[in-house]
């Protein structure tokens, strides 16, 4: 299933058009997103990750929009909660507002604040994996 799902994410995806519209290229976006570390008890920035951004409505699953330290958007992340992996679930027209996806990342975690179960990490990078760097600290 996992490997179903991230290669249609690596592939691309057609943008909804209400993703289309909306320029978050650069850290903050325009409203409903909202810092994830104002939600929930997490640092602005994560290494690895970046200063995060969330739509709460969209919440466990995100979108969650990932900037590097100069507000540049450099990933998109849905967090997936293993308990939604099930034959009659199913996630689709997830938007991804942003650029073009240059490759996927995709591993588990136990929880965290915000998304306390267990889930998946679905990182949509559109840096490449040398780029990557910018937010590892």
């Amino acid at each position: 299933m996992l490997m179903i799902v991230s290669a249609a994410l690596a592939l691309g995806l057609t943008l909804p058009s209400s993703a289309q519209e909306t320029d978050v290229s650069m850290a903050p976006p325009a409203d409903p997103y909202k810092k994830v570390s104002e939600l929930v008890p997490l640092p602005d920035f994560l290494p690895g990750m970046g200063q995060l951004f969330v739509d709460p409505a969209t919440l466990p699953a995100g979108p969650f929009l990932a900037y590097d330290k100069e507000g540049a958007l450099v990933s998109t992340i849905f967090m997936i909660p293993v308990e939604d992996f099930k034959p009659d679930k199913t996630f689709e027209d997830l938007a991804v507002p942003g650029r073009t996806v240059d490759h996927v990342d995709v591993y588990y975690n136990a929880g965290h604040p915000g998304v306390e179960k267990p889930h998946v990490h679905f990182v949509l990078w559109h840096i490449s994996a040398d780029e990557e760097s910018r937010v590892a600290q």
